[in-house]
């Protein structure tokens, strides 16, 4: 099994290869040592991106890239409608939310239309990290708990309180004394997409032994397709025993809706909402604004109430005209276009194209996802043993073929396909395409 630090870095660039690079590549990662070493490229040769347009990237010398990777341009890279809300905004006015502004409301009503009616109260941020680490104070102050608890490989975030309740990042990062975790709901290796009651009894074992050790639960914090965990979508409905759960002991659901949510899973606007459960907490970031720093918190008006009246919360740039602007163009044009159905209708192409390569190379162990958000299980012929080496040299093999994606899960196998929401019928094609030709040529290399 690969460790977590290998896991992290599976996609990176190797300092020790520079030599293997360009000139002008080789300049411009020397150039990278003022930013500090925490950085990361992607793939063994980085990548030099000067424009987007859409599902493609592009190099300053024209090579077209397919980008099956990005999610925070959802309705694609530069998009008119955004492109011309934030221009248009930034030419009158661009303050703060102590002042009053129409479009922080409109926008704020618009996208409350979109939840369960319980959840009518939104606050903004600049990222998912920001919304993550305010709904766990909130659920703290609401509960007067302090234990939080997530899946062994997720990811919430990279502020000190969240960086503490995301796993993934690795094992030399320390987690919070007071957060548990359940296991990566795998229901490729357990065997059943039908796991709720599994999950909730998971999730008491921990309530249990926070309690064992003098800890008050507080809640719960959950991406509800489990992208970091490898994308295990599983059965609708399977959540709903979870949420009853948390909700017995007296804790806070966290739906962390950053990577599920505005669409992406195809069969509702909001993951949580394949569940038939309504979250007392709510975050989402990344492509609420194809691209404009902007996420939020949205949540049940009584949970906010202890945490409103003795904390005054201020985030300078958040909730600016020229955000919500953006949000505003990026939520009507996903109106307008029906990037859902889209994602749902495309999502499904593409699975179907997937099952029809296992067969005929038996390294593709599962298929598994839902909407645009889809994982391929990579494995050793004939066994659920996860292939990490292949996985890297299969991610490399498609970037080398013009395609992007990348890793995720906690053997760092699985194929995370995860593209803008405008992805198309004929990049569905393409990428399939591209896929089979790098595993055969992956084939002819073996041999």
């Amino acid at each position: 099994m690969t460790t977590d630090s290998t896991i992290m870095d599976s996609n990176s660039f190797d300092m020790a290869d520079i030599d293997k690079l360009t000139p002008e590549l080789k300049t411009m990662v020397k150039r990278r040592k003022i930013l500090g070493g925490s950085y990361r490229l992607f793939y063994k040769a980085p990548l030099d991106f000067e424009e987007g347009h859409g599902t493609k990237l592009y190099t300053p010398d024209g090579t077209e890239y397919l980008d099956a990777y990005n999610n925070i341009p959802s309705l694609g890279h530069s998009r008119k409608e955004i492109q011309e809300a934030v221009s248009n905004q930034l030419a009158k006015i661009n303050t703060h939310t102590r002042y009053l502004n129409q479009n922080i409301l409109n926008y704020a009503e618009d996208l409350l239309a979109t939840f369960p009616k319980e959840l009518n109260r939104i606050m903004f941020m600049l990222s998912g990290s920001e919304a993550n680490d305010l709904a766990v104070r909130v659920a703290k102050a609401a509960t007067g708990g302090e234990g939080i608890i997530v899946t062994a490989e997720a990811y919430h975030g990279n502020t000190d309180l969240i960086t503490g309740l995301s796993p993934a990042i690795g094992s030399e990062v320390p987690m919070d004394i007071s957060m548990r975790m359940i296991p990566t709901p795998d229901t490729y290796r357990l065997g059943t997409d039908d796991i709720g009651d599994w999950m909730a009894a998971q999730v008491k074992k921990q309530i249990v032994d926070m309690h064992r050790h003098g800890i008050k639960f507080a809640g719960i914090m959950l991406d509800s397709i489990f992208s970091s965990d490898g994308i295990f979508p599983g059965k609708k409905g399977l959540l709903k025993p979870v949420i009853d759960m948390v909700h017995k002991y007296g804790g806070v659901y966290i739906a962390d809706e950053v990577q599920p949510g505005f669409g992406r899973t195809g069969e509702t606007f909001w993951g949580f909402q394949r569940h038939g459960i309504v979250p007392d907490l709510v975050t989402m970031g990344k492509p609420m604004a194809n691209g404009i720093a902007c996420s939020a918190l949205v949540a049940k008006a009584d949970l906010l109430e202890e945490f409103s009246k003795n904390t005054p919360y201020f985030n300078t740039f958040a909730g600016s005209p020229v955000a919500m602007a953006a949000a505003q163009a990026t939520l009507d044009t996903m109106k307008k276009d029906n990037t859902q159905k889209n994602s749902l209708d495309r999502g499904r192409e593409l699975v179907s194209k997937l099952n029809n390569l296992v067969q005929k190379y038996p390294v593709l162990g599962d298929i598994r996802g839902v909407g645009l958000y889809v994982g391929i299980d990579i494995v050793k012929p004939g066994t659920k043993e996860a292939d990490y080496n292949y996985a890297v040299r299969l991610i490399e093999t498609m970037r080398k073929n013009h395609v992007l994606l990348s890793l995720c899960g906690p053997y760092g196998n699985v194929l995370k396909i995860r593209p803008p929401l405008v992805f198309s019928k004929e990049d569905v094609i393409r990428f399939v395409d591209m896929l089979e030709k790098s595993l055969g040529e992956m084939e002819k290399e073996g041999k």
